[in-house]
């Protein structure tokens, strides 16, 4: 039995549109992007970035189409998951490992792989159970990456409050400590399943709000700092992965047997 087709959602489109800006910023820059630590003094490194910035590029693009959708996706989960959570991430981790913005920084990369493993899942055509067991793994996984988020902003409030707009009231460290809330509580709903469409919803809509409250005018403010660029494309994408995880949990509701 094949796995359930493409549905109607759009998570998935805009999960590869956030690729696809993460991607094309590493080529415009000719460099790989922040959260895939690199060493300066790797061979080649340049040109590898390069193919890097191309490969996510053609793969995400790739994922933009129905017909090929399962591939852009499998490739993305394989180079997410080999390539920058292992080798790059673990190595950041075994040389930071009492430091948690080590653990923070690689859950973005992760959380993205997990966006993959989903997508890939509802559009393969495989075994609807090895489909539902893959989703459920990305599930927990982005869980996971959502209580690490949380953590973050509370172990880093100094960098967190900041980010808030200052006309926004009651306080700018309000919203970083509620916004941290709102990370661990979305977590812990994936993780148990309690509410967790909800919760996923309501974090999709989270990130998305962060784009024109924080992003963008830090971009129209500061339009040649590339770190705010990058911030920008990573949201996008944490939106499209949050947004797929909602988008599968209520394929899941739908296929989940009467008692």
């Amino acid at each position: 039995m094949a796995a359930e087709g493409p549905t109607r959602a759009f998570g998935w489109r805009v999960y590869g549109l956030g690729v696809m800006a993460i991607a094309v910023l590493c080529l415009v820059r000719g460099d790989f992007d922040p959260g895939q630590p690199v060493p300066k003094a790797f061979p080649a490194r340049a040109a590898l970035a390069y193919v890097a910035g191309a490969y996510m590029l053609i793969a995400a693009g790739v994922l933009q189409w129905r017909r090929t959708v399962a591939w852009g996706a499998a490739a993305l989960t394989a180079y997410y998951t080999l390539v920058v959570v292992i080798l790059m991430g673990g190595r950041s981790i075994l040389r930071h490992a009492s430091e948690y913005l080590a653990y923070s920084n690689t859950a973005g990369q992760v959380a993205i792989a997990a966006g993959g493993l989903i997508v890939f899942a509802s559009h393969a055509a495989i075994d609807a159970p090895l489909a539902g067991r893959l989703t459920w793994v990305g599930q927990k996984v982005f869980g996971l990456c959502a209580l690490l988020f949380g953590g973050a902003h509370f172990l880093y409030m100094n960098l967190t409050a900041p980010l808030v707009p200052s006309w926004l009231p009651p306080s700018q460290v309000f919203w970083g400590y509620a916004t941290g809330v709102a990370h661990l509580a979305a977590g812990l709903a994936i993780l148990s399943g309690v509410q967790a469409r909800l919760a996923a919803i309501l974090l999709t809509i989270m990130f998305a709000s962060f784009t024109p409250l924080v992003h963008l005018p830090m971009l129209i403010a500061d339009p040649s700092n590339q770190g705010v660029w990058t911030e920008n494309a990573a949201n996008l994408a944490y939106t499209g992965v949050a947004w797929v995880v909602a988008d599968s949990l209520a394929r899941s509701r739908r296929q989940k047997p009467a008692a």
